[in-house]
């Protein structure tokens, strides 16, 4: 008899890690405390499958540069500080991560996840005819202002074959619209991709619910999980109470609210900006994708839309767009491609981006036996979801798995070890 596995959450991460586990034969649960799936964090992300451009956030230099964007009117940034305990040990932990020495190491696990996760979409288009998603191999530019930011970035990549520095002139010459800009230069990595994530996830629901091994059960909030000696027996939806053999949590920055006796996991939201602009004129509208390092903005053009990301606010659990940052991504954007797309006709959403402080998302056991961790993938959980959900199939199905886990598993240092409120306690939650 095929083993099943609850999962709890149903954004990009949680689908597709139900997807690995169906294709391995496994019968599947989903829970979605919305009344629809893929709608929150996955809905209108920056659409940018960014395989090889994946370093943290946290880097040397970061905190003191942080503290100038706060300064500016336009700043990318935005902290409001909490009587929150949980957001300034994040903080505390983001500033301990913010060295470069920590920054490379970080990057190459996400690096080593990322190909995994490429590798993985590539297989399940090919064998599965997974399609429908507006996925493109267009490839991306990641632009810079300052000449010093270009200088350090043009360094970084002197040795790589995948990736190439460019001129201003040879910037404009590769995509309409960057004629006369104020870049300096730019990166581009030609094999990186793009894609409509809402739509991939819609994708990833008609094929489970035509395999008949996944189940959805929607709109119910998972009010606490049972566990008893290091294991976890069953899930409760208010008064309705669901066994299961093994549970992947993939509820993004909602997970620690389950408050499970012993998991101390380090996840704030980090709240971001889209807009979804109807194209104006193919000419003016970028073919690759572009990231402005300098003002941090994304720019990805998915099907007939130009897709617009931006913004890190943390600011807490309310996830309620702010129109003054709507407005502010808007003007700047405006200035960078004015006629690319219909700014009036644009469709405005925020999502709350689940991050840890490293920016390398947890992946795998949690100190309970049956209990799996898919959780923290931050501005990058499209790009990592194929390869995230890869290797949950493989933990649980007891495999060797596809790529090294070295620095993606939980730390030791976030599961409490004390005697009250470890992970075997007997008290059911």
């Amino acid at each position: 008899m095929a083993q099943r596995v609850c999962i709890i959450g149903g954004g990009v991460i949680g689908l597709a890690t139900a997807y690995a586990l169906v294709r391995d034969g496994f019968v599947v649960t989903l829970i979605e405390a919305q009344p629809t799936l893929g709608s929150q964090t996955s809905f209108a992300n920056g659409g940018q499958l960014s395989y090889r451009y994946v370093a943290p956030l946290a880097d040397a230099g970061v905190p003191w540069q942080a503290m100038g964007w706060l300064l500016r009117a336009d700043s990318p940034l935005k902290l409001r500080p909490r009587m929150d305990p949980a957001q300034w040990r994040w903080l505390a932990a983001f500033v301990g991560a913010c060295r470069g020495s920590v920054n490379q190491r970080n990057g190459a696990h996400l690096l080593r996840l990322a190909l995994l996760s490429q590798a993985t979409l590539q297989q399940w288009r090919e064998e599965d005819q997974l399609s429908g998603f507006g996925w493109r191999r267009n490839g991306k530019l990641v632009a810079f202002r300052e000449q010093g930011h270009f200088d350090k970035a043009r360094q970084n990549v002197s040795h790589s074959p995948f990736q190439h520095a460019l001129s201003a002139s040879e910037c404009a010459t590769l995509t309409p619209g960057l004629q006369g800009s104020s870049f300096v230069g730019g990166i581009y990595t030609p094999d990186e991709e793009v894609g409509d994530c809402h739509a991939f996830c819609q994708q990833l629901v008609a094929r489970l619910e035509a395999s008949g091994r996944c189940t959805f059960v929607l709109g119910k909030p998972v009010t606490g999980v049972v566990h008893r000696h290091g294991a976890v027996s069953a899930v409760d939806m208010g008064d309705e109470r669901l066994q299961v053999d093994q549970l992947v949590l993939a509820a993004g920055h909602n997970s620690p609210a389950l408050r499970l006796p012993g998991l101390n996991l380090p996840l704030y939201p980090l709240k971001g900006y889209s807009l979804s602009l109807p194209l104006a004129d193919v000419e003016k509208a970028p073919h690759v994708s572009i990231t402005d390092y300098d003002r941090k903005i994304v720019y990805a053009r998915i099907g007939e839309q130009l897709r617009i990301a931006a913004m890190v606010d943390i600011v807490g659990f309310d996830p309620a767009p702010d129109p003054k940052r709507l407005a502010q991504m808007r003007q700047l954007a405006r200035s960078t491609f004015p006629e690319a797309g219909d700014y009036a006709q644009a469709t405005e959403w925020a999502g709350m981006r689940p991050a840890t402080p490293t920016g390398v998302p947890i992946l795998g056991a949690s100190g309970y036996r049956n209990l799996w961790l898919n959780l923290g993938h931050g501005a990058l959980g499209f790009t990592l979801a194929c390869g995230s959900g890869r290797l949950l199939a493989e933990l649980i199905a007891q495999r060797q798995t596809s790529i090294d886990m070295h620095g993606l598993a939980l730390h030791a240092g976030w599961i409490c070890t004390s005697q009250q409120g470890k992970p075997d306690d007997p008290s059911p939650h």
